[in-house]
């Protein structure tokens, strides 16, 4: 009698085993600027991260088990990338939604990649993150600059058609990549682009730049890079009397850059991921953001939505928590998201994606440039 005993309270063992590592909550990081002075793009991405694993979870989760965030700060420096890098793969976590900023991106996508763990960024559009890397686990759910640049030049030469545009940037990935982009497109449709230079980032005193434009005769200006330089541009520039047309990259799309630019941030162009929160296929999710007092139509809030379902789509679809086949069923297949229907090409790029020019306004809002 003691051996079917012995049977029955082992099968009981493998029973609470197995429930509890049903239980256990499957990790996913979100790295990116939790310190210094692009913090709000990291909490757009984490907006989109979080609605995603509540809806999610409320569901019933993935496999049987709950999504847990674990966050990680890499302040949007290319140097932390590495390292930050390197704490998720020690935390034994094997999916990342970020990095957020294209320069740490660049530098920690080949750690994910040897280390197996999948990697989707809802937000670095610098082709350098991808191109001729040949990766199997990193992946976007954003175009890049070389997709956003071209698209900004088109607009500009056929919409705004100035006589001489001055084309500025941060120095960094991000800013020169699409600067440069844009910089190409304005060239090739014979747009004569008066100047070209870099500022450095984090200055307070941008008079000198400023004075170049003026002496280049500009009637447009085109900054790559983010809002804190933006909105002092802005402002310097209008309290220098310089009266042409800015426009900037979803670098610049941040509500804090009114703070700094007061007045002049008000009809500033930018272009941003397509609006999609108020399509009608999307309305459960949008009000699932705004019953959290949480704005569904910023620039990587959907995008980092997108990440993460397509993340737990694929976790299901190959029934198991192994990232090797989770990167491979992702490169095989299209999904069905608040952005459309996505699906990558070979380096792990959308093959399509939608950017719209949108006019901003002092107060924060923006709408679409008609």
């Amino acid at each position: 009698m003691a051996r079917p005993l012995f049977r029955a309270l082992a099968l009981l063992a493998g029973c609470i085993l197995a429930v509890g590592a049903r239980a256990e909550p499957l990790r996913i990081a979100v790295v990116g600027p939790l310190t210094g002075p692009v913090t709000q793009y990291g909490s757009m991405v984490r907006q989109g991260v979080d609605t995603a694993i509540e809806r999610i979870n409320a569901a019933g989760g993935v496999l049987g088990r709950q999504l847990e965030v674990a966050a990680y700060d890499d302040g949007c420096e290319s140097k932390q990338g590495p390292i930050v890098a390197n704490r998720v793969v020690n935390d034994g976590i094997q999916y990342v939604v970020g990095p957020v900023c294209s320069g740490p991106t660049i530098a920690a996508a080949a750690i994910y990649n040897t280390e197996g763990v999948v990697m989707v960024t809802p937000s670095a559009t610098a082709p350098a993150v991808t191109q001729g890397k040949h990766y199997e686990s990193v992946f976007r759910t954003i175009g890049r600059d070389d997709q956003q640049g071209p698209a900004a030049a088109e607009f500009i030469a056929e919409s705004i058609k100035p006589k001489k545009v001055a084309v500025l940037h941060d120095k960094q990935s991000y800013g020169f990549g699409i600067a440069s982009a844009v910089k190409k497109g304005l060239e090739q449709a014979g747009i004569d682009v008066a100047l070209f230079e870099g500022i450095n980032a984090g200055d307070s005193d941008y008079s000198a730049i400023i004075t170049r434009i003026k002496s280049s005769q500009a009637d447009f200006v085109y900054f790559g890079g983010y809002h804190p330089e933006m909105g002092l541009l802005l402002r310097q520039g209008a309290e220098q009397g310089l009266k042409v047309q800015f426009m900037g990259p979803e670098g610049v799309g941040n509500p804090d850059i009114n703070a700094i630019a007061g007045a002049a941030a008000e009809g500033m162009l930018i272009t941003l991921p397509a609006d999609l929160s108020s399509d009608p296929a999307n309305a459960a999710i949008t009000k699932a953001f705004r019953d959290k007092q949480r704005d569904p139509g910023g620039a990587f809030q959907l995008p980092a939505y997108a990440a993460v379902q397509v993340l737990a789509d694929s976790i299901r679809a190959v029934g198991a928590d192994d990232p090797i086949a989770v990167a491979a069923w992702m490169h095989a297949h299209s999904f069905k998201t608040p952005l459309g229907e996505i699906a990558w090409d070979e380096q792990g790029d959308l093959r399509h994606f939608r950017f719209d020019v949108f006019r901003w306004h002092q107060d924060g809002t923006k709408t679409l440039y008609k």
